[in-house]
């Protein structure tokens, strides 16, 4: 058995020493080559092939049998990583610590299943914004109803786009998941120059919209409270301020599986609510207005009407984090297929629908049009929904900040907001509190709904939903592209670029004009 192990030793000493050796000449040679002297030949280069060919099989065969090693010693298998050659690639690069083929990078976090999935994207899409899109049609006719249509497939294929840009291939071909977040891909795209600078702006508008996006939900709520029981001596600024206590819990939310509860309870509420309006106008079919549906669009009113048809759509922003956090990734694209088949359909029928009912009387919040009897039912419903949809940008907005401020890989500017044991500390608490008390001030002195979507719709969902992700996908995954994606995605880009624009613009009018003239929803 000695004489065995000897034996083998020296056999591996030997084809070590052997490789080290031809190794170092092809290299040299290689060296040679690319500095423009012609001394490697076409056998020189053979050797160079096999030589690395050789070194990579024979740092695996060490690998294993150090594994097998440890293995009889009574070590658990895969109990640690090795440094070094356990990360050796042909191209001579390695994965990161931790990476997993289609995976997240963060293992510690529960996986959400892709239903649960499915039901945070619906969430987002099929949320309290649909109750804008009868506006929407309002001034915009036919072209309205064939832009929510565009809207979802568009805002589809740039989700799917962003995540690819997520993955990179190994040397076997296989996809990697090598980033970890939208400010990730924003920063690989900027590298090497500015390594930084993508990753800034995408936080910045990241942050613009989750916030804005709370403070929508607050402003419905105490609009849809007031709209409801106008007999009460309160005001909406009075029902925001009571809505805002009863999201102060959000503060505690610590993952994820507690929010997918809340955008499943989201989900019906928002079916109920659906039903309700639409068995109503469904009742007034007789009286519908097809004649005031138009094929003309007013000029100065349709730009919002885009703004707030994409923001209505938007839910890149949560996409690296869902499909990070999904058990089986590769049902992430069928996933985001049926929720926007789902969405489009429904909210094309309930835009026109409702439209068709109220035509020209049609309101920014269409449920100010039902009957008093009806509002007040549907209302307590989407108020619900509001609440319930709240959990999901707050704590996308909350994990954005913390990331950028508190946890930045030892270049934070302020201490981690969590403890060794993962408690919340007092500072992260009272930054999770201020961000729901911002949102209530917001509410309070811009109570505009529908154009403050459109211009949150403009400014930052165009950018998030169109343009950054068409073109981090032609930077990163240019190589890869066929004609057809790369025409795709330039003309994303640039239709993106003048809805943004336009509908910024019209937006700020718009708030300009209202409270010139002390005008209100």
């Amino acid at each position: 058995m000695a004489h065995l192990i000897r034996h083998k030793l020296s056999n591996k000493l030997t084809n070590a020493a052997h490789t080290v050796s031809n190794k170092s000449q092809a290299k040299v040679s290689g060296v040679f080559a690319r500095l423009g002297f012609q001394a490697a030949t076409d056998e020189e280069g053979v050797g160079f092939a096999e030589c690395d060919d050789l070194d990579y099989d024979y740092r695996q065969g060490m690998q294993m049998d150090v594994l097998q090693g440890e293995d009889e010693g009574g070590q658990v298998e895969g109990e640690g990583e090795l440094d070094g050659d356990s990360h050796y690639q042909r191209d001579g690069t390695g994965h990161a610590p931790g990476l997993k083929t289609g995976g997240s990078l963060d293992e510690e976090k529960p996986k959400i299943t892709t239903w649960e999935a499915g039901w945070n994207v619906t969430n987002a899409i099929q949320g309290m914004f649909v109750l804008g899109l009868p506006y929407a049609i309002l001034h915009g006719g036919y072209l309205g109803l064939f832009l929510i249509i565009f809207a979802a497939v568009v805002c589809c294929y740039t989700g799917k786009i962003l995540i690819a840009c997520l993955y990179e291939e190994d040397e076997d071909g296989r996809q990697v998941r090598v980033r970890d977040s939208y400010v990730d891909i924003a920063n690989a795209c900027c590298a090497p120059r500015f390594p930084a600078l993508g990753g800034h702006v995408v936080n910045v508008a990241q942050i613009i919209e989750l916030v804005m996006t709370c403070i929508l939900y607050v402003v419905v709520s105490g609009n849809l409270m007031v709209n409801s029981f106008p007999g009460f001596p309160v005001s909406q600024k009075a029902w925001s301020v009571v809505a805002t206590v009863a999201l102060l819990p959000c503060a505690f939310l610590k993952n994820l599986k507690a929010v997918s509860k809340f955008s499943l309870l989201c989900t019906l509420a928002h079916f109920v609510i659906n039903v309700l309006v639409i068995a109503y106008c469904l009742s007034r079919a007789r009286d519908w207005a097809w004649d005031k549906v138009k094929f003309y669009i007013d000029v100065k009113k349709f730009p919002i009407s885009i703004g707030i048809i994409v923001f209505s759509y938007t839910s890149q922003i949560f996409l690296p984090s869902l499909e990070g956090n999904m058990s089986k990734p590769s049902e992430f694209h069928c996933m985001m297929d049926w929720t926007h088949i789902s969405a489009c359909v429904l909210k094309g029928l309930f835009a026109l629908v409702a439209y068709l009912t109220w035509a020209d009387a049609t309101k920014e919040v269409i449920t100010d049009n039902l009957p008093s009897t009806i509002r007040a039912v549907v209302n307590i419903f989407l108020v619900s929904k509001a609440l319930l949809s709240y959990p999901l940008p707050f704590f996308a907005a909350v994990e954005v900040l913390e990331k950028s401020f508190f946890q930045d890989g030892g270049r934070a500017m302020f201490p981690d907001c969590y403890g060794p044991t993962g408690q919340l500390k007092s500072w992260g608490l009272g930054l999770r509190i201020g961000l729901v008390v911002f949102t209530l001030l917001m509410a309070v002195f811009v109570p505009h709904f529908a154009l403050l979507m459109g211009l949150t719709g403009s400014l930052t969902g165009a950018g998030l939903c169109f343009l950054l992700p068409s073109l981090f996908h032609l930077k990163l995954q240019w190589r890869k592209l066929l004609w057809h994606h790369v025409f795709f995605d330039v003309a994303i880009f640039v239709i993106g670029g003048i809805c943004a624009i336009s509908g910024f613009i019209h937006s700020v009018e718009g708030l300009i004009e209202a409270y010139t003239y002390d005008l209100h929803d």
